[in-house]
């Protein structure tokens, strides 16, 4: 089974930029679609971003369009988040989720077949 693992998060202040790492172990993330969604405290989870496995579809929700950067590394076999701009309403913990689809309507509920445990992100002066 597909286990996921993000890395990255941490505290920065409002402006600053962090870089999320998701990461696959025992089997690799090629042929999944990832997805990166957050939850903040006392609200419901948020689709953010994600990225399909021939890079043909990347999608961004409204409110980090401009600022959050989505790609996958071959190489290293993972996906990352590179996130700039960051403000107080970006904190959350991150997850990345591996499914079959990234398009249209990916960011629906039911999204998701496996999920790493996530990462906290604290932006804050």
């Amino acid at each position: 089974q597909l286990q996921l693992v993000e890395s990255g998060g941490g505290l920065v202040h409002p402006g600053g930029s962090l870089r999320l790492s998701c990461a696959a172990s025992r089997f690799s993330l090629d042929t999944y679609a990832i997805g990166w969604w957050r939850q903040a405290p006392g609200k419901t989870r948020e689709a953010v971003s994600c990225i399909s496995v021939k890079l043909d579809n990347i999608y961004y929700a409204d409110s980090v369009k401009g600022r959050f950067t989505i790609s996958r590394d071959k190489a290293s076999k993972r996906v990352y988040l590179q996130m700039d701009s960051l403000n107080p309403e970006d904190t959350a913990v991150y997850y990345c989720g591996a499914d079959a689809y990234c398009g249209p309507y990916w960011d629906q509920s039911d999204w998701g077949e496996t999920w790493g445990q996530g990462t906290q992100v604290n932006v804050s002066s």
